[in-house]
């Protein structure tokens, strides 16, 4: 098996090529995300980085302090060094470059999906989210897809959505392989009207909370205007994420739903 064929071993690969500074900070260099991501060429590696920092300005965060140009010394042959461009990049330049990517490509897939959620957990920080109980994990990834759905929502209503329940299920549907809400609620056995996220573990909770992200993301860059548009785009959305899964890992795709 190949070091990237699973969920663990991307998350590995990643955490690898991780540096920290001397405040403790950590980040990436593009270089060594360039060969992880599977881009053999540096100039259209650039393309990606420089579409990624151009969605950080869009966002009115400032680029410099998520991608900062460096420069080093490389040799060429017989002793000769030159300057080689690099970047060094915090997590969310990294989760912005993932977003940009090549969707062709597995490995962007599961680079979205591991930045995304580790980008949200630097809300809290790493050592404190790992020594977290179950249940306070899964509280703390509620709150943020309560948050997340309610951004999701209003970004819905200005693409053309007015039957809601119709656009959160085109998303339930390509994640969890054609199930609605209600589909999902009886096979958890759960009573009419309780919420099927309130009875979530924290994983499927983080699963839905990148279907829910990306969802919005997609219908702000693609503009889309239309009820049917967006139905589309949150079920495409929502395959794209059980993909993912399901490459990372059958026994966690059993797990969110029937296969």
């Amino acid at each position: 098996m190949n070091e990237l064929d699973n969920k663990e071993n991307y998350n590995k690969t990643f955490e690898d090529i991780k540096h920290i500074d001397e405040n403790g900070i950590e980040f990436w260099y593009a270089r060594e995300l360039q060969l992880v991501l599977n881009y053999k060429e540096w100039r259209k590696f650039e393309n990606v980085i420089n579409k990624a920092k151009e969605s950080c300005k869009n966002s009115d965060i400032t680029v410099f302090d998520h991608f900062v140009d460096v420069d080093k010394m490389v040799q060429i042959g017989s002793g000769a060094e030159r300057k080689q461009k690099d970047y060094k990049l915090t997590r969310y330049a990294c989760y912005l470059i993932a977003q940009n990517g090549d969707t062709r490509k597995k490995v962007i897939a599961l680079a979205q999906t591991y930045f995304a959620i580790q980008t949200r957990k630097q809300e809290i920080s790493e050592k404190e989210y790992s020594s977290l109980t179950e249940d306070e994990k899964r509280f703390y990834q509620r709150n943020l897809t309560k948050k997340g759905n309610y951004s999701l929502n209003q970004t819905a209503k200005n693409a053309g959505v007015k039957n809601f329940d119709k656009f959160h299920n085109a998303g339930y549907k390509g994640l969890y392989n054609g199930e609605t809400a209600d589909d999902i609620a009886k096979r958890k056995g759960l009573r009419y009207r309780e919420d099927i996220l309130d009875n979530m573990g924290s994983e499927e909770l983080a699963a839905n909370l990148f279907r829910i992200t990306q969802t919005e993301s997609r219908l702000k860059r693609d503009k889309v205007d239309t009820e049917k548009k967006a139905c589309d785009t949150h079920n495409k959305i929502g395959k794209i994420v059980r993909k993912a899964i399901k490459q990372a890992g059958r026994n966690y795709a059993r797990r969110l739903a029937n296969t």
